[in-house]
């Protein structure tokens, strides 16, 4: 058996995908303001205290910085990642969640049963907030194997 034979097949360079650290930062900003929103919204949701509004509207502006930053992750992300479309479409789903969440919390004193969807979809944008700025910080590059000649 030649040398050649028992060699693992050639590697070529890896394919890099962009990466960009401002859009990492603001995606991990963007997970800590969401972060802040359960101990925001755990001030006025105490059984046995007096209803503070005051905390209803931290928690509604908190809603609102959340929701702009998460436009600006989307502008960078397709200006300068678009071909990263893991971060392009995670960027998107995590705007679209939040207005939705947003929305959704708005209807929660008028409607006790959104309560029921309102913090479910909070864990799971807790979650997209967590994979996003972890996801972004490493590029998606997969080396390409060359195929031996047959």
């Amino acid at each position: 058996m030649s040398a050649t034979a028992r060699t693992s097949p050639a590697r070529t360079a890896p394919v890099s995908s962009p990466r960009s650290p401002i859009f990492a930062s603001l995606a991990g900003v963007i997970a800590v303001v969401v972060l802040f929103q359960a101990a925001w919204a755990g001030m006025f949701i105490r059984e046995g205290k007096e209803y503070d509004a005051t905390w209803v509207t931290v928690h509604a502006r908190g809603a609102d910085l959340a929701i702009v930053l998460a436009l600006v992750a989307v502008v960078i992300a397709f200006v300068k990642l678009r071909t990263r479309k893991d971060l392009l479409i995670g960027s998107i789903a995590l705007l679209v969640v939040l207005v939705l969440e947003s929305y959704i919390g708005g209807l929660v004193g008028e409607n006790a049963a959104v309560t029921a969807l309102h913090f479910p979809l909070g864990m799971a944008l807790m979650g997209l907030c967590v994979w996003l700025p972890l996801r972004s910080r490493h590029s998606a590059s997969q080396p390409r194997v060359a195929r031996p000649a047959e």
